[in-house]
């Protein structure tokens, strides 16, 4: 038989590079000016299924909406976000969630319905209110949770824009986890014309998902394990202060 060359031999015992889809959200993962990535669920992801399991990724930024499409199609692999049955019909995760973020509700500070708004405590009680929320396209877990319930919905395909509309009153509610909305806030100096009313409404747990047909989904158990790994030795809470979280 013929030998194989010895560069024929690499590629073949080269594993296959993990294709994210991920959107611009600081702190979770973004581009640097100088084309580098930044964010914590970058370095988690990178230190656990890079460095750690030995898959090389490759990040690819698009809106929301299209990151989903393109797992779906096959265009990418990976998506990090919570299960839904939606996801599930295209996507296999693993058994723990990496990361549980907490959901506040904010509002402008000048909504003259603020004292309703600060007395909200359950998903129950927006719609009780008669309250609008606006969230950005592809949010599964709103889709699932707050317009399922019936109440009112505004979306848009940039997550920036969810506070452009609140503090012109398009909507009453934005429901965001407060390290990432600071960010954009700030960005748009929009820091004083929106509060957090400090409620905790619900939380998202946040899963590596990957299409079902990539060659990559036997690493799920050994992700779980690894992440397992990371919080222990303490390399995930390294993280998260870096980020100041």
């Amino acid at each position: 038989m013929p030998f194989l060359s010895a560069s024929a031999v690499a590629q073949e015992s080269s594993p296959v590079p993990l294709r994210f889809a991920y959107s611009e959200f600081p702190p979770f993962h973004w581009k640097n000016n100088d084309q580098s990535m930044a964010g914590f669920f970058y370095d988690i992801i990178t230190e656990a299924v890079e460095n750690r399991i030995g898959i090389p990724l490759v990040w690819t930024a698009y809106p929301w909406t299209r990151c989903q499409e393109n797992v779906k199609s096959g265009l990418d692999d990976a998506i990090l976000t919570v299960p839904t049955e939606d996801r599930a019909r295209y996507s296999v995760t693993h058994k723990k969630p990496f990361y549980v973020k907490e959901l506040h509700i904010f509002t402008a500070v000048d909504h003259p319905r603020l004292a309703d708004i600060m007395s909200i405590r359950t998903i129950g009680d927006i719609k009780r209110l008669g309250l609008s929320v606006v969230t950005y396209s592809g949010n599964g877990w709103h889709k699932s949770m707050i317009e399922s319930e019936g109440i009112k919905t505004y979306e848009t395909p940039y997550l920036q824009n969810v506070w452009l509309m609140l503090v012109k009153k398009r909507a009453d509610l934005v429901i965001e986890w407060p390290p990432g909305a600071t960010p954009d806030l700030l960005r748009l100096e929009l820091d004083t014309a929106v509060i957090d009313t400090g409620t905790v409404l619900s939380s998202m747990r946040f899963h590596l998902l990957i299409r079902k047909d990539s060659g990559n989904t036997a690493i799920l158990d050994r992700f779980d394990e690894t992440i397992a790994a990371m919080q222990r030795d303490g390399t995930i809470n390294a993280i998260l202060r870096r980020y100041t979280l």
